[in-house]
């Protein structure tokens, strides 16, 4: 499986070595607004093994569980590509759906479920997956 991905339009690549360290779903409130759905489905890899290729722009803000996170997405099409911020410090949160490997989002069925008090009532529980609400202890 290749571990590269990238923006809509292809302008803003990524890629990262070795295998994610957690892989998760988040119903918080910010990750609804960034990835457009629901929740948003997570691989955090190590930031010593992340790249990006081009510049992503960024923004930051207060997240739901009372930390600063940072927002990277392309510049020109607007694609969020990944996170990062104190509470997964030393990570990256990529945004799964960026991946150009389709088995990418097979393999990053999650191994924990954050901000489940915010999940809609019509989307399951993923079995398996540590259900936790906020960020979990």
């Amino acid at each position: 499986m290749s571990n590269k991905g990238g923006c809509f339009c292809g302008s803003t690549r990524i890629s990262y070595d070795g295998d994610a360290k957690m892989k998760a779903l988040c119903h918080c409130l910010d990750c609804r607004k960034i990835s457009g759905s629901t929740y948003s489905t997570n691989i955090i890899v190590d930031d010593s093994s992340f790249k990006v290729q081009g510049t992503p722009k960024e923004i930051s803000k207060t997240a739901d569980g009372g930390n600063t996170i940072t927002s990277y997405f392309c510049p020109d099409c607007g694609t969020t590509l990944f996170r990062k911020g104190k509470t997964f410090e030393g990570k990256v949160i990529i945004k799964a759906g960026v991946m150009d490997d389709v088995q990418a989002l097979e393999a990053a069925k999650p191994t924990a479920e954050l901000f489940t008090e915010h999940r809609v009532g019509w989307v399951p529980e993923t079995a398996g997956a540590q259900q936790m609400k906020g960020m979990g202890s």
